[in-house]
């Protein structure tokens, strides 16, 4: 049995960073991966859904540059060419980060899927068919998380995509299905949309994003009809029959009535679940919650002394700059002897839609369920020169303050570069500055968040 001062399972955004720091601090790190490096972002995340995000929207600017007076005739979508680019992309990022992680010496980078023996004991299946054995004091675990595929009638026998699978296809669905009305599901049924595949929502609750506010559902889901996408809430698949020539015929509850509709891809977009069953990890005795989540405490500990859970495998928040933060956590710790948590550490998110959706902090519903004193500023886009000038004013800007502190709480945004105004709030949400004090910023004009100084005038 072969010992390493650390083993990391898992070459994801927590586990590539990791192990170089480890590394570099003079530690022997063995770095297992099942599959690519990069994990889920760089493969099938965020990195190749974003490349499909831009030429998405290059195909709405085509459809939609009238109003700017600009006329496109006859373009058309090649999905081999978008599929390829995609992939160039994929294979520019995953190998650069191999290639980065085989030059440094005391890396053992091995491909294979670990499973614990026993105590801090691991072995691993080889690629080629070998078993190799290995045991450390600490042990990272950030093998991610899985699409859920849920139990339904006949979804099993017919070619259903993952957010996985969905990225292999080179060539554009006629009618895409799409269950799950959340942030995966729709960023893929605009940008289907946009490529030219009709599509349709099935939504199991009353609205699409459903943690979100109400009125922040209400307009994303208006904007989506504006191009076609057909939402529908309250809806479950019940069943699917595969018939001949492609065509898929789904059952589906609709409330209370049941209807049959007809599709020829459909895409299971319910959420995601942590990869642990592989691992085995009563043999090691750290423990998880009731959906497979690895449990850990505010410094990312398992129950188990130096074993660490880090990324979506524990559950929360399932974000890439989550993970990341995780790994900055866990190093400065235990190397740079800091005493870091997760505790109150921002969690802000974009979902990359068109327009995006920004949004850090609480929202008006928690506000309210935390029986707060706030307030809340709101601007349309169409009170935004920059927006109106760039011919989109979908959507609008949303912040909860603090009505006696005037501190900021939380904020959405939901326009163009919804991300990065919701990146300036954040900021101000860390450095204490308050919204008065941002009303009266100079800003550099004509950007987007020079708007902020209006959004937060509405509360005068």
């Amino acid at each position: 049995m072969q010992k390493y001062d650390a083993i990391i399972i898992g070459a994801g955004q927590a586990g590539v960073p990791l192990a170089k720091k480890l590394a570099h601090a003079g530690m022997k790190t063995a770095l297992i991966e099942k599959r690519w490096i990069g994990g889920t972002c760089v493969n099938d995340g965020c990195t190749p859904t974003k490349t499909w995000v831009a030429s998405a929207k290059a195909a709405y600017m085509a459809a939609n540059s009238g109003p700017l007076g600009i006329r496109i005739k006859d373009f058309s979508i090649n999905m081999p060419k978008i599929k390829k680019r995609k992939d160039d992309i994929v294979h520019q990022f995953r190998d650069g980060s191999q290639h980065g992680l085989e030059a440094i010496k005391k890396i053992s980078l091995i491909f294979g899927e670990a499973t614990f023996t026993g105590n801090k004991t691991i072995e691993v299946k080889l690629k080629g068919g070998k078993k190799k054995e290995m045991t450390a004091e600490l042990i990272f675990i950030n093998t991610g998380a899985n699409p859920h595929i849920p139990d339904i009638d006949g979804l099993n026998d017919i070619d259903y995509l993952t957010s996985t699978s969905i990225l292999e296809l080179d060539h554009i669905p006629k009618h895409l299905l799409i269950l799950g009305g959340n942030y995966i599901g729709l960023e893929f049924a605009q940008m289907f949309r946009r490529f030219g595949s009709r599509v349709t929502v099935f939504e199991k609750g009353e609205r699409i994003v459903g943690r979100e506010d109400e009125d922040v559902s209400e307009e994303l889901a208006k904007i989506l009809a504006e191009e076609d996408v057909n939402i529908r809430t309250n809806t479950v698949a019940v069943g699917f029959k595969k018939k001949s020539r492609g065509k898929i015929v789904v059952s589906v509850l609709e409330g209370e009535d049941e209807k049959k509709i007809r599709c020829t891809h459909v895409l299971v977009a319910v959420g995601r679940v942590p990869q642990t069953a592989a691992l085995n990890l009563p043999a090691t005795g750290v423990e998880t919650d009731e959906l497979g989540s690895i449990k850990v405490n505010d410094k990312l500990e398992t129950n188990i002394k130096g074993i660490y859970a880090l990324g979506d495998v524990k559950g929360g928040p399932a974000f890439t700059h989550i993970s990341y933060n995780d790994y900055a956590i866990v190093y400065r710790n235990l190397i740079e002897k800091e005493n870091l948590s997760t505790k109150d550490r921002p969690v802000p998110y974009c979902m990359f839609t068109d327009p995006q959706l920004g949004h850090i902090g609480i929202n008006e519903t928690e506000a309210k369920q935390q029986g707060l004193n706030y307030k809340i500023a709101k601007l349309p886009m169409t009170h935004v020169a920059r927006a109106i000038e760039t011919g989109d004013t979908r959507g609008f800007m949303k912040a909860i303050v603090d009505a006696d502190t005037k501190q900021i709480l939380g904020a959405t945004i939901l326009g163009t570069e919804g991300g990065e105004i919701m990146t300036v709030l954040q900021m101000a949400m860390m450095g204490s500055i308050t919204y008065e004090q941002i009303r009266w910023c100079v800003f550099a004009h004509p950007l987007y968040s020079e708007s902020l100084n209006n959004l937060f005038m509405t509360l005068d």
